[in-house]
């Protein structure tokens, strides 16, 4: 008989029966985008070099680690699903966002960087999930490449590293988020470029 409500079916186990909406996979991806607000909060209530700063580099980098644990279970297990294709990806934008935003209300990014990553990461999200319904762009080497740039920047800034370090922590940081910039928008245009080819 087959299963009528998308609630129900597989939670975790392995199987050929559809998945449920509240596997495993689509409830971290549901946690992660709930905390983000808590990772928002944390950081701003106590920028200056210390515990709560380094409380909030460290919630960071396990939300954005946990979307390797979410996809690795989905696919491993055969719990993909039409919501976790939509809302995964979300929840990666929501948490690296985030960080950007936040690094400049602090004062210690730049507002136009922010502004450029934000354009180019919710861009190419809102027209991959225009075109899911005709075709899947799987991300490219830039895009993927992209994504472990800013998931190596992001928490470097976020800790106070020039107050344990001095200068090379500030150098690390200046380093790394150049890279992770400049990578963010070649594979925004690399994407742009791709899909008129294609078109």
């Amino acid at each position: 008989m087959p299963i009528l409500s998308p609630w129900r079916g597989r939670v975790w186990r392995r199987g050929d029966e559809p998945a449920s909406v509240a596997s495993v996979p689509n409830l971290i991806s549901a946690v992660r985008i709930l905390l983000t607000p808590v990772f928002v909060v944390v950081a701003l209530s106590h920028p200056e070099p210390g515990l709560v700063r380094t409380l909030a580099a460290v919630l960071f980098t396990v939300l954005i680690a946990t979307d390797f644990v979410d996809g690795r279970i989905a696919r491993g297990r055969g719990l993909v699903t039409d919501l976790g294709k939509l809302i995964d990806p979300i929840a990666d934008k929501a948490i690296t966002s985030s960080a950007f935003v936040v690094l400049s209300v602090l004062g210690e990014l730049p507002w136009w960087i922010t502004i450029v990553v934000l354009v180019r990461e919710w861009g190419i999200t809102l027209y991959r999930l225009v075109v899911s319904s005709r075709t899947v762009i799987a991300a490219d080497w830039a895009g993927k490449a992209k994504t472990m740039a800013q998931g190596i920047a992001l928490p470097l800034a976020l800790l106070p590293l020039q107050a344990w370090v001095g200068d090379w922590g500030a150098w690390a940081c200046v380093v790394t988020m150049t890279i992770a910039v400049a990578l963010t928008i070649y594979s925004g245009l690399e994407f742009a470029w791709q899909t008129w080819r294609s078109r």
